[in-house]
């Protein structure tokens, strides 16, 4: 029960007992199993959505309070990470300042516009989503996506900005077809549960097409991960689902 209990004590904020050990391979197995960890950050968010319905609430009020609950169940950690590594790749080219620059605890200009947009997109495109009868598994849709895409982001290959934290612990921890057995299982997920089928599985290429442009970018410039980085990699593969359940 390691990798589960390490998956849902990192990724959301419910109290889980310790793992029995944190090695690599707990860690990837952490990874593959973060979608479970995805469902329960999601489960806020559906039930406010559900309830919105219900009672013909606004769908921007709807939308803002889903929002903020996906954030709360995750501690705001992936917020976080996605505004470090803006203000780390906005800092400078060179590798070790920005690297320095992610590591502050403070929030920069950059990484400020980048949480306002992300999150302005965010609402939007869920309360344009609230009009779909499917409204509630859309959203679940989004979210076990974003947690979905680590095991690309942590797939074997995949090196580690630095040597030490979160990112230097399950960066390439995950096997290549472990990786593709989760891209696989959530699409195939999406499909069974959002109608028509290919609104759900576009949802899914495009999470990960998103995740997979910041994760080229990071590693170009930084060389590798961090746990930044797969921070802001879980807010865009969201970002991106909803945009296109909303559109669709």
């Amino acid at each position: 029960m390691s990798p589960l209990w390490l998956a849902v004590g990192t990724l959301t904020a419910l109290r889980a007992p310790a793992p029995a050990r944190v090695d690599r391979r707990t860690a990837g197995m952490a990874m593959v199993l973060a979608p479970l960890a995805g469902g329960l950050v999601a489960a806020p968010a559906v039930g406010l959505v559900l309830a919105g319905r219900w009672l013909d609430a606004q769908p921007l009020l709807v939308a803002a309070l889903a929002v903020a609950a996906t954030a709360l169940a995750s501690r705001g950690l992936h917020l976080d990470g996605l505004a470090d590594t803006t203000d780390g790749l906005a800092a400078s080219y060179d590798r070790q300042r920005a690297l320095a620059v992610m590591r502050r605890g403070d929030t920069g200009p950059a990484g400020l516009a980048a949480l306002g947009l992300v999150l302005l997109v965010q609402v939007a495109a869920l309360a344009a989503v609230l009009a779909r009868p499917d409204a509630a598994v859309a959203v679940l849709v989004a979210v076990v996506t974003g947690r979905s895409v680590l095991s690309l982001a942590c797939a074997r290959g995949v090196p580690a900005a630095r040597g030490e934290g979160l990112g230097a612990t399950v960066a390439g921890s995950v096997p290549p077809v472990a990786a593709a057995a989760v891209a696989a299982a959530t699409a195939g997920l999406a499909a069974a549960v959002v109608s028509p089928w290919w609104h759900g599985a576009a949802a899914v290429v495009a999470g990960y097409a998103a995740a997979g442009w910041l994760l080229s970018r990071c590693l170009r410039r930084l060389g590798g991960v961090t746990g930044d980085v797969l921070g802001g990699c879980v807010e865009l593969a969201v970002t991106a689902g909803l945009v296109v359940l909303a559109v669709a």
